[in-house]
């Protein structure tokens, strides 16, 4: 069934133009879900597919209607839309099935990056998937794949997406805990109005390390402050406070314990052992849960089964 471009030709972008050549042939079936990935702050570095699909669809949901209007209308789009942020995504994944029952072609565009990856998308798939409808996924900007690309590290191994880092300080202190005790590169967000005290948790978690895990500090990728900063928690630290307005706009955060650094579990360990020859059980498990962010009980209860022939000698 061919598909027509709706919007007039008038006012349509370059891109949108060499994006209708390129993608001509390409088949669009009736009654498909589109995932769309928009750009992360560059207007530009949205994808000529892209834009042939935007332009091809009957309606576009967004989880920012504004946003989704600026996007459209900065290629000379214009679409229908239907708002699907986080709190009303069931409603608009109820309002989206009869749409794609009656043939229609919809995308779904997050406020930036990709669809489902700390953003929402994945109640409109899912409804849209268990209802017999085609899902398409159109790939695009990633905050953090786009992080990781620049942070140099081996990552062959795998990395962890931990999405943002915890708003109180007992569990940042278990999350970066988890993080430095895994092989693991880990990248996940952090607040500007909490960027400086967390980095601050992490030097002080990091001090009792061998060697400091390597950060990367990814800021306002794609934009015009970009800033893509590597080092210990302190050089970061440092970094941040020498400006005041290094501590603006959006951050993602990359970090892998130093190659050969003793696990965090095994570290605990090493201390509880330590302090238990001059302290009481329950005093040293205080001790090493304060110093690493663990949890006291966790820590009392192992101690609690290591025997005297266990404890290091002087």
């Amino acid at each position: 069934m061919p598909i027509s471009s709706s919007p007039a030709d008038h006012g349509a972008s370059a891109a949108l133009a060499a994006a209708r050549q390129l993608c001509a042939g390409q088949s669009l079936p009736p009654g498909c879900l589109l995932v769309v990935a928009t750009p992360i702050g560059n207007l530009a570095d949205i994808s000529l597919r892209a834009l042939a699909m935007l332009d091809r669809c009957d309606r576009v949901a967004a989880e920012d209607t504004r946003m989704a209007q600026r996007l459209l209308q900065a290629h000379g789009l214009a679409k229908p839309l239907l708002r699907a942020d986080r709190h009303r995504e069931q409603t608009a994944a109820a309002e989206m099935l009869p749409l794609l029952a009656a043939g229609q072609r919809l995308a779904y565009v997050s406020d930036a990056g990709t669809p489902g990856i700390n953003d929402p998308g994945a109640v409109l798939v899912r409804a849209a998937r268990a209802a017999g409808h085609a899902v398409m996924a159109l790939p695009g900007a990633s905050s953090v794949t786009t992080a990781l690309s620049a942070s140099g590290l081996d990552l062959d191994t795998g990395y962890t997406f931990a999405g943002y880092v915890p708003a109180t300080q007992q569990q940042r202190a278990a999350f970066y805990r988890e993080a430095l005790a895994s092989p693991r590169a880990w990248v996940c967000f952090e607040a500007p109005h909490r960027l400086v005290q967390s980095l601050e948790e992490l030097r002080q978690l990091a001090a009792i390390l061998p060697r400091p895990p390597n950060v990367i500090l990814a800021k306002e990728l794609t934009k015009q402050f970009e800033a893509i900063v590597q080092g210990s928690p302190a050089v970061l630290l440092d970094w941040l406070v020498a400006d005041a307005r290094r501590v603006q706009g959006e951050f993602v955060l990359v970090l892998q314990a130093a190659a050969g650094a003793e696990p965090m579990d095994a570290l605990a360990q090493r201390w509880l052992l330590r302090l238990a020859r001059e302290l009481p059980a329950s005093r040293a498990a205080a001790v090493v849960a304060e110093m690493l962010g663990a949890d006291r009980k966790t820590l009392y209860r192992w101690l609690q089964t290591q025997t005297a022939h266990d404890l290091p000698e002087d």
